[in-house]
């Protein structure tokens, strides 16, 4: 498939933002003492992020006025459902912010902090369905697809959460969510390495022979049967070649998963605040790179019409 930065930028900055709430949600439920100056502040980050990302989705489409329509379908459509859920998720968390700022009480002080959790996980699981569902890319459709969605969310708020505390001197928020960022960098790199093994071994439903109904056993395509390229040739095609691939895959796995997990631990045993800013900066490249991997790796059926140009 051909990879839309915008979908990139967007996935990768809500996931972020989703993590960052999830994060002080959780510490807001279970009691730990937060600043603050500090809550409100990491929430109109989460806000920032959440609204770059929305503005971000919109620069794929084609016709941008007429992008309400995609609520119309979401008794089927799980892109219709997230369309829906991530304006409310914006909205609980601005209800939030607002309610931090002008010190309203009771019973906001744990009602919010549920619903923005439960936001969250509903973003995450529309988001990944929105691939997961389809049945005839074998790269998406499986529960990794899922997993890998919101583990990579929760690592990268929980690592963009600590670092935003250790820089205010939140020293308690970090003792206590540190070892989860950590936890979670590790897992999302368990389960990003378990789906790439998946896909590495998938042996697809469709083949040359299925497609064109040649039930010889040596068939290779010679020609796309055009000498111009088309929206087949451009839409479902990266133009990336193995070895660009496979140093992608490379460096995604190193920056989106072990240096930050290193600089983590770093952290961790320093108590400085050096490395969760590192982490940061070096988990975001790493991110966006991942991203494009899962996109860029989706083998589309039609690509076996379409796979060179004579």
């Amino acid at each position: 498939m051909h990879p839309a930065f915008s979908i990139l930028f967007f996935t990768t900055l809500a996931g972020a933002a989703q993590g960052l709430v999830f994060t002080l949600a959780l510490g807001a439920l279970f009691g730990l003492e937060m600043a603050p100056g500090f809550l409100t502040l990491a929430l109109g980050v989460a806000e920032v992020l959440l609204v770059a990302g929305l503005a971000a989705s919109f620069m794929h489409l084609g016709r941008k006025t007429r992008a309400w329509r995609a609520v119309l379908m979401w008794r089927t459509s799980w892109m219709s459902r997230e369309v829906i859920v991530l304006p409310a998720f914006i909205a609980l968390v601005a209800l939030w912010w607002l309610s931090l700022r002008f010190g309203v009480g009771a019973p906001w002080s744990w009602l919010l902090p549920v619903l923005v959790l439960l936001g969250a996980v509903a973003l995450w699981y529309c988001t990944a369905m929105i691939y997961a569902c389809l049945r005839f890319i074998e790269e998406w459709a499986h529960p990794l697809t899922i997993v890998n969605f919101t583990l990579i969310g929760l690592s990268s708020g929980l690592v963009l959460a600590c670092a935003m505390a250790a820089v205010v001197g939140e020293a308690r928020f970090v003792q206590v969510f540190g070892p989860c960022a950590l936890g979670a960098t590790l897992a999302a790199w368990a389960a990003r390495g378990q789906a790439l093994r998946r896909n590495a071994g998938i042996r697809h439903k469709s083949t040359l022979q299925s497609a064109t109904g040649i039930r010889t056993e040596k068939l290779v395509q010679k020609s796309m049967g055009m000498s111009a390229g088309s929206f087949n040739t451009r839409e479902f095609f990266h133009g990336a070649s193995l070895a660009a691939l496979k140093n992608i895959k490379l460096g995604f796995l190193l920056f989106a998963f072990v240096l930050p997990a290193l600089l983590l631990a770093w952290g961790l045993a320093s108590a400085a605040v050096l490395p969760w800013l590192l982490a940061v900066l070096v988990q975001a490249p790493g991110l966006l790179a991942e991203r494009w991997f899962f996109f860029a790796q989706a083998k589309h059926p039609q690509n076996l019409y379409y796979q060179v140009v004579s």
